[in-house]
């Protein structure tokens, strides 16, 4: 098993948080000395805007006709990447169905960090303006930096995708442009999971939970999740057609939104009460607690000052019992699962892995016995460590295991079906185990089946000790690359 890189190394080694890897072989700080000082403006030759870059199946042959691709400099007087900060209210969805990218989007705007990350200072339209902008991800394992030029797709000088409520202001689109260069077209952000679009914004754990009514835990776990600063999103479910349909109490079908708050209010007794943005900017929830609910004239004025603003701008509160009547799935991420138990967040340590399954270590499922031995095989520990007296036993291991793309446009990419298990294994084994060891030994626990999504994750509490974890894919030699991320909770 190839030991995990260590934190110091990879917080300076390409690919790193501080140091991520030029896309493409593009180094934006020397494309942009060349165009300045030769008073040119950048034209990226690696996604030129064209059809290709828009993508199939996006716009009717009449639109794209239609479709002029212009730079903000000609659009506007005055543009500006950014307008007295990143706001959550800054952008609305267009013609593209990336509600799931745009839904990321309003949860990082909460944290500077995230944004300084992912647009890097020192851009403007004003000050050494080149006609480029450079845009940073974490993709497998890794951060990368985007160049784009800003040339942006219009239909009659309105931006087609995703758009600005102030008119001069750019940042949204170039970053949809950056992600949408990364996917391969535009036509690739169509349709997604929220959790994707956070991963690759933060390169953070993340989770997905599904509500339920009456769940106490979800309540108790988003709670803490917003305490530890993580960000949230979540989906409703599709309804009978594709089509994104409004229901009658204002939800619509088949969306993504963005959870921006959690918190109580008092009415007689205690109600839990979630906050969540519609990208679209508009269309928001009619029933308890929505904007003009009469509900809200039984709390204290302080409570309802602080927490309602009845603008129509797609934000609004809803019970936690709506939101599980409501909703299919939460995603959730922060910088460690400490909020799963509320521990302190250096109570966590995590270990990532790089591997890949070929003709030789593609041993598929336990359902393949002769064969399930050959895949690879990864050690964790989990130190000793006693709950408080009365209190159960808190997760103390998260695994999640990603596969790599084996395309460059992802709408074409064809996910494997992935899984992990886990054994127990004493101290004195050091090599790799063979077919008669997973015949003797029980599993200890193994993710949910095996899915052909681009990750797989779960969490668990187990007992102190040793352990071995085996990613696999559900046949046996198909070969792809992946990342294995491991938190486990320190001693």
């Amino acid at each position: 098993m190839p030991p995990p890189v260590p934190t110091e190394r990879r917080m300076s080694a390409v690919g790193s948080h501080s140091n991520p890897e030029m896309f493409l072989g593009q180094d934006y700080h020397q494309l942009h000395r060349d165009f300045y000082e030769t008073r040119a403006r950048f034209l990226d030759k690696t996604f030129l805007p064209n059809e290709k870059a828009i993508g199939p199946g996006l716009l009717t042959d009449e639109k794209m006709a239609r479709v002029q691709w212009i730079r903000p400099t000609r659009l506007v007087r005055d543009p500006q990447l950014v307008v007295d900060g990143e706001s959550r209210f800054d952008f609305a969805q267009g013609e593209l169905g990336n509600c799931w990218f745009l839904s990321a989007i309003g949860a990082i705007t909460f944290q500077t960090d995230i944004m300084d990350q992912i647009i890097p200072g020192g851009q403007s339209f004003r000050k050494e303006y080149a006609g480029i902008f450079h845009f940073r991800f974490w993709r497998f394992g890794r951060w990368i930096d985007v160049v784009v030029d800003d040339k942006l797709p219009t239909i009659d000088g309105q931006l087609i995708f995703v758009h600005c409520k102030t008119r001069n202001e750019f940042w949204p689109a170039l970053l949809e442009k950056a992600y949408a260069k990364v996917c391969g077209s535009y036509a690739d952000l169509n349709g997604g999971f929220v959790s994707e679009a956070l991963t690759d914004f933060t390169g953070r754990v993340h989770m997905t939970l599904t509500p339920r009514e009456g769940h106490p835990e979800l309540w108790g776990l988003m709670s803490r999740a917003a305490q530890y600063r993580s960000i949230m999103g979540c989906g409703t479910p599709q309804g009978a057609t594709p089509a994104n349909t409004e229901l009658p109490n204002g939800i619509v079908e088949g969306h993504a939104y963005t959870v921006t708050g959690v918190t109580k209010v008092t009415h007689g007794e205690s109600v839990k009460l979630l906050r969540l943005l519609n990208p679209w900017g508009h269309r928001e929830w009619k029933g308890d607690w929505s904007d003009n609910s009469p509900l809200w004239r039984m709390v204290s004025t302080e409570q309802r000052t602080r927490l309602l603003d009845s603008k129509n701008d797609g934000e609004f509160w809803m019970t936690m019992d709506d939101f599980c009547r409501s909703f299919v799935n939460v995603d959730i991420c922060c910088y460690t699962p400490a909020f799963l138990d509320g521990s302190p967040p250096k109570s966590w340590t995590t270990a990532q892995y790089e591997g890949c399954w070929d003709e030789r270590t593609a041993g598929g499922s336990m359902d393949h016995q002769q064969s399930f031995w050959t895949n690879p095989q990864y050690r964790v520990k989990i130190p000793a460590k006693e709950p408080e007296p009365g209190e159960p036993q808190g997760p103390n291991l998260l695994v999640s295991l990603m596969q790599k793309p084996d395309n460059r446009h992802r709408r074409l990419t064809q996910h494997l079906h992935i899984g992990f298990s886990i054994f127990a294994v004493s101290m004195k084994d050091q090599t790799a185990f063979p077919a008669s060891f997973f015949t003797a030994n029980a599993l200890v626990a193994q993710s949910q089946g095996s899915s052909n999504t681009r990750e797989v994750m779960d969490y668990y509490s187990i007992r102190p000790g040793r352990y071995l974890i085996v990613p696999f894919t559900y046949k046996p030699n198909e070969t792809t690359s992946f990342v294995l991320t491991v938190h486990s909770k320190r001693e």
